[in-house]
């Protein structure tokens, strides 16, 4: 049986640009995501330059390979948040969001290392729709003390837009996967369907923008 190949990466990631720089460049998608708003409803929905953790001191790959070590010297305080115990169910420290059902599955078996989690950590939870109804994430994430939910946008905006499954009052950091393209050489927010989704029911749901422009929640590009 062949071997998969080597996903492609972008080499001049926008991940690797500052704070300000990515509040830019995610705004000029917002605005694509939002088109009917007017300029003052979706300036309401620019994420500040603040909000954005600041990792260009970062110089190695934004590959799958690398993301444990990524976030332990680029994320520190994500680092030590993810081997806490969890203190409640379906109440993440980290929600990673992945453009389709198979990054998802490979994130999140790269991402359940004990170098993450320690011996307390949560669970890492994997959340796409492919082979999975809404409603057995929802049964899943009630019981299940979950450290880190790895989910495409589309799920994970149903779960955090449509249930009470997926609590926001723990989230401190959402990392974008946005360095890896598919096989069509798109990343996570060049496909205009997991675009609006990022940003209408993930970063778009009221609690976790709020969050953001409070400083409670800190977005990662990775």
């Amino acid at each position: 049986m062949a071997e998969n190949p080597l996903p492609v990466v972008l080499i001049d990631s926008i991940a690797g640009h500052s704070p300000s720089e990515i509040s830019d460049y995610l705004f000029t998608l917002q605005q694509k995501a939002f088109p009917n708003l007017t300029a003052i409803e979706i300036e309401d929905q620019r994420i500040p330059a603040a909000a954005i953790v600041d990792t260009t001191a970062w110089t190695g790959p934004r590959t799958l390979d690398q993301v444990v070590d990524f976030i332990m010297k680029s994320v520190p305080s994500l680092h030590t948040r993810l081997g806490q115990r969890s203190k409640a169910n379906g109440s993440p420290t980290l929600i990673f969001v992945a453009g389709a059902a198979l990054r998802v599955a490979d994130v999140t078996r790269v991402l359940k290392t004990p170098k993450l989690r320690g011996e307390k950590g949560g669970e890492v939870a994997k959340l796409f729709a492919k082979h999975f109804k809404l409603a057995e994430h929802v049964t899943y994430l009630k019981r299940t003390r979950v450290g880190t939910a790895v989910g495409t946008p589309g799920r994970l905006g149903k779960l955090l837009c449509e249930t009470d499954a997926l609590a926001v009052s723990q989230i401190s950091h959402i990392m974008l996967d946005i360095t890896f393209r598919d096989a069509k050489e798109r990343n996570l927010l060049d496909i205009p369907e997991t675009r609006n989704e990022v940003f209408q029911t993930v970063l778009g749901c009221p609690q976790v923008l709020r969050e953001l422009k409070a400083g409670k929640i800190q977005l990662v590009l990775f």
